[in-house]
């Protein structure tokens, strides 16, 4: 998901699909640790991903302090 499209989502989405991204996180270290996984990047992907979403809800939280 792009940024754009997160910094239009509200607050309580953004933290939902955090719960989301960090269950997936979890399921495709588990599948990458016994089984192996059909694309490896996808870890990655996902991470960075959590990560961006993490930023942009920090700007939100600070923008709602401001005003």
């Amino acid at each position: 998901m792009e940024a754009k499209k997160m910094r239009e989502m509200s607050a309580d989405e953004l933290v939902q699909k955090r719960g989301e991204l960090t269950e997936e996180i979890v399921h495709l270290r588990l599948k990458r640790a016994t089984s192996g996984l059909e694309n490896p990047m996808k870890v990655r992907q996902s991470k960075r991903e959590l990560a961006r979403l993490e930023t942009i809800l920090r700007e939100k939280v600070l923008q709602s302090e401001e005003g």
